[in-house]
């Protein structure tokens, strides 16, 4: 059973540039979550549509959208409709392919495979209405992300205390956490943990984190705009 909605933008969804908020709005915000999690605008994108993207998508401005969200553009820029020359002008090479995420993957679904001078990120992740989006896969790792409070994904060692750690990092700075999910490999292996916080996350705290010895990974999604 869907959750029930929270307020009524989750009914009508966001102002937005296009036909439909799954194709378009959804679009973006996916884009955006890419963006956010590679740290600046790709130099290059492999784009993979499945299902209804890939069979309905670009007549509905899902490609153009997708894009925009790797510039940086939010639901209601005008731009999104341009946003393939704007990609050529930012340096930003793409190509679209069609793809199968599996039976289980949403209809709306889009695998990134995004690169900037050394850093690579591959992400999956779903349009699941109103504009809503769900991240599914983050650099080969299964995971849950709906990306609508400020998130901090870490991978750290699975150790004594780890929680603890970071909760009490995030504390020290007055930094809420209104969710948190563990994930572990195995036992004493690695762990995913994904935090969703009321506060933002300054970028300075994710640097300290991301220097401790037994945090291989730190990844910030700043809360997506409505």
């Amino acid at each position: 059973m869907s959750p029930a909605p929270n307020s009524i933008f989750d009914i009508i969804g966001p102002v937005m540039v296009g036909p439909s908020s799954s194709h378009t709005a959804g679009a973006v915000r996916l884009g955006l979550v890419a963006r956010a999690l590679l740290g600046d605008t790709p130099q290059k994108a492999k784009i993979e549509l499945h299902g209804s993207f890939a069979r309905t998508g670009p007549g509905h401005g899902t490609d153009k959208a997708l894009i925009a969200g790797l510039l940086g553009m939010d639901t209601a820029d005008e731009r999104i409709r341009d946003s393939f020359a704007l990609a050529a002008e930012a340096g930003l090479a793409f190509e679209f392919l069609e793809t199968d995420l599996g039976e289980d993957a949403h209809p709306n679904s889009v695998r990134f495979t995004l690169t900037t001078g050394d850093k690579t990120l591959e992400m999956s992740g779903a349009s699941v209405g109103g504009g809503m989006i769900q991240i599914t896969r983050l650099q080969g790792r299964s995971v849950q992300i709906r990306a609508e409070l400020d998130t901090l994904i870490l991978i750290a060692d699975d150790r004594p205390g780890t929680i603890n750690a970071v909760s009490g990092w995030l504390a020290a700075h007055q930094i809420n956490i209104a969710f948190l999910r563990l994930k572990r490999d195995q036992r004493g292996g690695k762990a995913m943990m994904v935090i969703e916080t009321d506060q933002n996350i300054p970028e300075a705290l994710t640097r300290d984190l991301a220097s401790l010895p037994w945090v291989h990974w730190v990844y910030q999604i700043p809360r997506l705009k409505e």
